[in-house]
């Protein structure tokens, strides 16, 4: 089965189109920090208004567990989408009720209306699936056909992203069309040298991506704080830096498939280690295997990789085809500890073939460290969406819309 398109759903002018965005952005107050998944949608959104449907968007913004919560509100989203697309965006106060029906009565072709966060109704996120086909089905009540475009959502069961697909004639947007051709290159057809880059903080939220994509790369670079579950696996001791004890036979096993697979696994030769966490922390620079030799011996944390080892990541990530990073390099939060996860960015810029930023905290920190989005080949809007496909497991937001794993 092949991914439908926008295309397969005919004409869509006069016709009530909702499009299941991920506007998720980070805010700060009642401002956006972040408006990469804005833009992200636009698009899709745009082909909708310029064919004339009658558009209604909804989407999701934090965790405020099916109840309403000012703090999640859309408005600020509507905003900067009403000023992005260059047209007023009509904001509807509730999600399936009075102001909603009203705002998408009152649509007329090539119009816009943002209904308010889908998890202020506890059926979008509802682990029973009648409860989410009740909730889903006063959505499809205002539509004439679905667009799936919030990638970031599609490894998720719920509401607006599975059902509401199964209720209305649907597609996927541009955005997922795009993702999927990107993480299929990445899986099936990478060009070679291939380097795929891991950071954040655990190792055992990069378990089956690593799994997954061993057989496939020539190298794996591991930074952030899961470097130093895989340096205590080599022996090494670490101080008071993020591990994973129970990992560590894991990582042993990983260690020796790339051995045998003849794939070059590259650890960090030295480390940024702390007296604390903190921006304001004393800190100097550590060989990998001498971080309680720190001034502040077992109490001493790394939080950045060193110098050297962000010189060597970037020069094998400048001479690979292919790349793909998913999570920083150290705290990029605090400046003292910028710098592995700043080099590792300034080189996926650099690459003479397909360089991929992994969503979520990659994405956050392109941004945060003064680079843009046109500076890389693509930067995915779904941390775990693209995780979850690059282990190769079911993605259900995609599968109801025709698409199969590999």
């Amino acid at each position: 089965m092949t991914l439908r398109t926008i295309d397969t759903l005919g004409s869509l002018a006069g016709r009530t189109v909702i499009v299941r965005c991920d506007l998720n952005v980070p805010l700060k107050g009642d401002q956006i920090t972040d408006d990469g998944r804005i833009r992200a949608s636009l698009p899709t959104l745009n082909r909708l208004i310029h064919a004339g449907a009658r558009v209604v968007v909804v989407s999701h913004l934090g965790r405020p567990d099916g109840a309403r919560d000012a703090n999640y509100s859309l408005v600020p989203v509507a905003q900067r989408l009403s000023e992005l697309l260059g047209k007023n965006v009509t904001f509807a106060v509730d999600t399936v009720g009075p102001s909603a029906v009203e705002a998408v009565t009152d649509l007329r072709d090539g119009d816009v209306v943002v209904l308010e966060n889908l998890r202020f109704n506890p059926g979008e996120t509802a682990k029973n699936a009648d409860e989410r086909r009740e909730f889903a089905s006063k959505l499809a009540a205002f539509g004439d056909a679905f667009v799936s475009d919030g990638f970031g959502v599609v490894h998720r069961k719920q509401a607006s992203v599975y059902e509401l697909a199964e209720l209305l004639p649907s597609a996927a947007g541009t955005l997922i069309a795009t993702e999927l051709e990107v993480l299929d290159r990445l899986t099936e057809s990478p060009t070679r040298p291939y380097s795929v880059v891991l950071g954040g903080s655990k190792v055992s939220d990069k378990l089956g991506v690593i799994a997954h994509l061993l057989p496939r790369v020539d190298s794996l670079l591991i930074g952030g704080g899961m470097l130093f579950t895989f340096l205590a696996a080599q022996g090494h001791t670490v101080g008071a830096s993020l591990l994973e004890i129970d990992q560590l036979d894991v990582v042993r096993g990983y260690l020796a498939k790339a051995k045998e697979l003849g794939v070059a696994i590259v650890l960090p030769t030295d480390v940024v280690v702390a007296s604390k966490f903190g921006a304001d922390a004393e800190h100097q620079v550590r060989s990998a295997e001498d971080i309680e030799g720190s001034p502040w011996g077992r109490s001493g944390l790394g939080l950045d990789i060193g110098p050297e080892t962000a010189d060597r990541f970037a020069e094998i990530i400048r001479g690979s085809k292919t790349v793909f990073w998913n999570g920083p390099m150290g705290v990029f939060e605090l400046a003292p500890f910028a710098a592995g996860t700043k080099t590792v960015a300034q080189s996926l810029t650099e690459v003479a073939g397909l360089s991929v930023v992994g969503g979520g905290d990659s994405a956050a920190a392109v941004r945060a460290l003064g680079f843009t989005d046109d500076q890389f080949g693509h930067i995915s809007t779904g941390g775990g969406a693209s995780l979850e496909f690059l282990e190769g497991k079911s993605l259900p937001g995609l599968e109801v819309l025709g698409w199969t794993a590999a």
